[in-house]
């Protein structure tokens, strides 16, 4: 197993490299030439800017087994259906049950915006949704769910 992380803005990268280390589990970061990450605990892949040219980078890389660390849906599909395992940045686990749900929320919210609508983004941050996400990521690797 390896842990692999869609790093282009994700808020969670810190603790995710904290607990591969702690566990001595392999962890790869790709980004974007948009994105600078300079580390020594970690691998870095950057790839050229372009659309998706990171989350193609990482389906190539991911194998059974695997863990990737995503909000981008789309992504984490393509992660499932090579046999990896997906957790959002907020602890929520990825799975056949709730991917088609999700597909089309991100779908009906994209015709609202080629349309001229707006939709909501993102709360800021909280202390909880760290808390969640690095429960369920210790749980993962503790092999508990």
């Amino acid at each position: 197993m390896k842990i692999l992380v869609d790093a282009d803005a994700c808020p969670v990268v810190d603790l995710t490299v904290r607990e591969a280390n702690k566990r001595q589990i392999p962890i790869i970061l790709i980004t974007d030439t948009s994105h600078v990450l300079n580390r020594t605990d970690a691998q870095i892949i950057t790839v050229e800017k372009g659309s998706d040219s990171a989350d193609f980078k990482l389906v190539n890389l991911v194998e059974k087994n695997d863990l990737v660390v995503t909000q981008d849906y789309g992504l984490a599909a393509m992660v499932l259906a090579k046999g990896g395992r997906a957790l959002n940045q907020n602890g929520m686990i990825y799975s056949e049950q709730n991917m088609d749900t999700l597909l089309f929320t991100r779908h009906v919210a994209k015709k609202v915006r080629m349309a001229g609508g707006r939709t909501k983004g993102p709360h800021k941050r909280t202390k909880e949704q760290d808390e969640d996400f690095l429960r369920t990521l210790q749980k993962i690797l503790e092999g508990n769910i």
